[in-house]
């Protein structure tokens, strides 16, 4: 995966249902999938996460969120 592949989100508000994400705490990957869900106003979004197989509600201020490309999304949401 190329950098041109990932980017960053800073806010709630740059994540729309179905857009598939990666997120890190530290260096450590904790929660990979698609966006549910979002309260951008209260900076909190839901995923189906890939890794555990349970809907998660993330803080976006305590992750570093990472939207991937389309190639790499493991499943897909439908609106």
């Amino acid at each position: 995966m190329t950098g041109i592949d990932r980017m960053v989100i800073d806010s709630c508000h740059q994540l729309a249902s179905g857009d598939a994400i990666e997120a890190f705490h530290g260096n450590t990957l904790v929660h990979r999938g698609p966006v549910t869900g979002t309260l951008p106003d209260q900076g909190l979004f839901w995923i189906l996460d890939t890794l555990t197989g349970g809907r998660r509600l993330l803080d976006i201020s305590g992750l570093e969120v990472v939207r991937i490309a389309p190639q790499y999304r493991e499943i897909r949401v439908d609106a």
